[in-house]
């Protein structure tokens, strides 16, 4: 079975074919954790990176990390399948590079595809700009903060802990809130 198959299963599978698994159509956002890209958006994104310079898997997910100011960051798991589904379909192929790291190039079918969707294109490196604007410059560093506390709590809080030592984390949280909105 081709990987463009598996990965389409998948997306029927999680409800994320045609409607949101969380009741919004593609494209809306809801939220914090909402979609920040609708159905077939992110591969149009990663066919116009890939026209500007091969790049392999990790600098596409910087790259729109960058665009939007942290504000989507896609996880791996959603990069690499649409990359081997470009690849399925002949819109990328492998450059070369490092060894284990695939570097991906666009081919000249996926430059037709992008010629076909300029302004779709436009609309969306627009989108990501804004969003990169009103995420202002920290909101990377922020969640990288909010990451790390939020393992540390996981993994003292997988080990007993007395009412005393609770207390104590507690205090610490409610001190760094209370520090923060005083800043």
């Amino acid at each position: 079975m081709h990987r463009h198959k598996l990965f389409h299963d998948h997306l029927i599978r999680h409800g994320r074919h045609g409607w949101g698994g969380r009741g919004e159509r593609h494209g809306e956002r809801r939220g914090r954790f909402g979609r920040f890209f609708g159905h077939g958006d992110l591969r149009t994104v990663i066919l116009a990176l890939l026209e500007a310079q091969p790049r392999h898997g990790y600098e596409l997910i910087k790259e729109l990390e960058d665009r939007t100011g942290g504000a989507y960051r896609p996880s791996p798991g959603v990069i690499y399948p649409t990359l081997a589904l470009l690849e399925d379909e002949g819109r990328v192929r492998q450059a070369g590079g490092e060894t284990g790291r695939k570097l991906y190039e666009i081919s000249d079918e996926g430059r037709a595809e992008l010629d076909r969707d300029r302004t779709v294109v436009e609309a969306l490196f627009a989108r990501m700009e804004d969003a990169g604007r009103h995420a202002g410059p920290g909101r990377p560093r922020v969640e990288r903060a909010l990451a790390n506390l939020q393992m540390a709590l996981k993994t003292r809080m997988a080990r007993p802990v007395s009412a005393e030592e609770l207390d104590r984390i507690v205090g610490m949280i409610d001190d760094t809130a209370s520090s923060i909105e005083r800043t």
